[in-house]
């Protein structure tokens, strides 16, 4: 599938120009064009006269119930424009799908930078190696620490028993994936994990806001030093539910010398290695000095996170083998979710 008729997919210019218009105001510029990192929701960069926008919108074809949910994205966001936790402003949501084949919205775009494979120049001594990691535990505090019912988020979801579902929902979205993926190639190992996570659930833990989805490349830090968050982007996993998730998530992403080559290499970074960075142990200390929480319960919500990864894993490359997604990432899941698999059992196992 090409570049073009793949965009062609995601967007109707005509469509989206006549209906931006609408609500907006009519302008000379107008240009887009699809952002190639993330791996989905799909992410377009706009340029509606002076304004630079990003447009956000589920990827065309079938997707697993839950999932892709950017309307939910946009409402948590928008929520949030007054608290400690740093966003892009938000502009509009449209859930009319006839626009562009999917419900979207829009937000201001942010400068800075999303550190993925490897860290921007100007952070690459110890201290702003240092100040990295708090900045990201220190933001997920505040995220926990938001008080929803002053933003209007108390309906935003159930928190009691959450961690139960993320467990059962993770499982069924496996399951789904697995109706196109089995064809191909089975994954035993993760029935092993799922019933080990059914089996040692907490039986407490706090209820707060979560992201769904925080790791260090779904923060934008902004430009200069030293470093500072300008804005958590990927918002369509939040609710309301077990902090813990999110920080056994944004465990799970960081990288320790001693840790094995990771699964995937693409989405798991190791440059964490180098003089200056945290540690997992030193971020957790920090998080729990942030919170007043008590991490507890590090081998499960740290196996939970590698099936989580797994499952979307499995939803990537169903999408691949259905012919919906051009992501070059998506293909390797057939070998590199088994991979992770095995990683989950490894840390079940005390093998960490």
């Amino acid at each position: 599938m090409s570049d073009r008729s793949y965009l062609d997919r995601l967007v109707d210019g005509e469509a989206l120009r006549s209906y931006l218009e609408s609500e907006l105001g009519g302008v000379e510029r107008f240009a887009f064009e699809r952002h190639p990192e993330g791996h989905s929701n799909e992410t377009l960069f706009l340029t509606w006269g002076e304004r630079e926008l990003v447009l956000r919108r589920p990827p065309p074809g079938e997707t697993a119930d839950t999932a892709h949910d950017v309307l939910r994205e946009y409402r948590v966001m928008d929520a949030l424009q007054d608290t400690d936790v740093p966003l892009p402003g938000t502009v509009l949501a449209c859930e009319d799908e006839s626009v562009i084949g999917g419900d979207f919205y829009l937000m201001e775009r942010l400068a800075g930078d999303v550190i993925r494979g490897e860290e921007p120049e100007r952070f690459a001594v110890p201290a702003h190696r240092d100040r990295i990691g708090t900045e990201l535990v220190e933001t997920l505090a505040a995220i926990h620490s938001v008080d929803v019912e002053a933003v209007g988020l108390a309906e935003f979801g159930r928190p009691e028993g959450f961690t139960e579902r993320q467990v059962e929902r993770w499982g069924k979205q496996i399951d789904w994936a697995a109706g196109t993926t089995a064809e191909e190639r089975e994954v035993p190992e993760l029935d092993r994990v799922g019933e080990w996570l059914e089996a040692n659930v907490p039986g407490e833990y706090p209820h707060t806001l979560v992201h769904g989805d925080y790791k260090l490349d779904n923060v934008l830090f902004g430009p200069g030093t030293p470093p500072e968050i300008a804005g958590v982007m990927d918002w369509e996993l939040s609710a309301l539910g077990d902090p813990f998730t999110d920080l056994g998530w944004t465990l799970s992403f960081w990288h320790d010398p001693a840790d094995p080559p990771p699964a995937i290499p693409e989405l798991y970074p190791t440059f964490m290695t180098r003089e200056g960075y945290p540690t997992r142990d030193d971020l957790v200390e920090r998080y729990e000095a942030a919170t007043g929480y008590s991490f507890d319960h590090d081998r499960f919500y740290r196996s939970l996170a590698v099936y989580k990864m797994a499952g979307l894993g499995e939803m990537f490359f169903a999408r691949y083998l259905n012919g919906d997604s051009d992501d070059p990432l998506y293909p390797g899941m057939e070998t590199q979710v088994p991979k992770l698999a095995g990683r989950a059992i490894e840390i079940i196992e005390g093998e960490d």
